[in-house]
């Protein structure tokens, strides 16, 4: 029962937890054929879990090094701008090759950055028990593949969902770099100064984005 009770609460973490992994692969494959995005999710998501498996053991000390969730930040928010470039021009535009190991390469950056808290999760959860560990990382794999496939087909239809989901990239950014040990130690920030600095990273990962498409779309039509 106790077994039961604890595979049932990782099911439930990992409901909680996947919807920002499931966004930036819905980002990063957005700019692929619609052939290949499904490929891009599986492989994406599938190697960002094994790299959780080997994040697990070190996860809680991860979130103690001084200036790593800064860097983690930063790397999130160049992540944002560079799958909401690249999501905004037509899947159907025939992308280089490059480009769908480039989508795999932002899942696993992104993934690996922002994942420190689901394994921490999920190893709490779990006690200790490798077991579950690995049932809670694997069943991670179909939360993320059938999310980012909902995400990506929504943003077919909706295309100002690629600067909403952009922008909350900007916001997890923000949280992650005002958590960082040395920033906490150095600031204090407040909750007031917290939501402000994630309310600026939003709007200017949103608007820096649309003034780069803007000016791609301007320079494509000069030529």
């Amino acid at each position: 029962m106790h077994f039961l009770l604890s595979g049932l609460s990782l099911v439930l973490i990992d409901l909680l937890l996947a919807g920002d992994n499931a966004l930036v692969i819905a980002l990063a494959v957005r700019s692929l054929p619609k052939r290949e995005r499904r490929i891009g999710i599986i492989g994406g998501a599938g190697a960002a879990v094994v790299l959780r498996v080997a994040l697990t053991t070190m996860a809680a000390r991860l979130l103690t090094t001084p200036y790593l969730q800064i860097v983690g930040g930063s790397l999130i928010l160049w992540i944002a701008l560079k799958v909401l470039i690249d999501a905004s021009t037509p899947p159907d535009a025939a992308p280089a090759p490059k480009r769908f190991w480039q989508a795999i390469w932002y899942i696993v950056v992104a993934d690996l950055t922002m994942s420190t808290d689901n394994v921490l999760a999920i190893a709490g959860a779990s006690k200790g028990n490798f077991r579950l560990i690995a049932f809670g990382l694997a069943l991670s794999i179909p939360f993320v593949v059938l999310s980012s496939n909902l995400l990506s087909k929504l943003m077919d239809r909706f295309p100002a969902l690629i600067y909403l989901g952009a922008g909350i990239l900007g916001q997890v950014a923000g949280e992650m770099i005002l958590t960082d040990p040395f920033v906490v130690r150095t600031w204090h920030p407040g909750n007031v100064v917290r939501y402000a600095v994630e309310a600026a990273l939003v709007v200017a990962v949103i608007v820096i984005g649309r003034v780069i498409c803007a000016a791609g779309r301007t320079r494509a039509g000069a030529n």
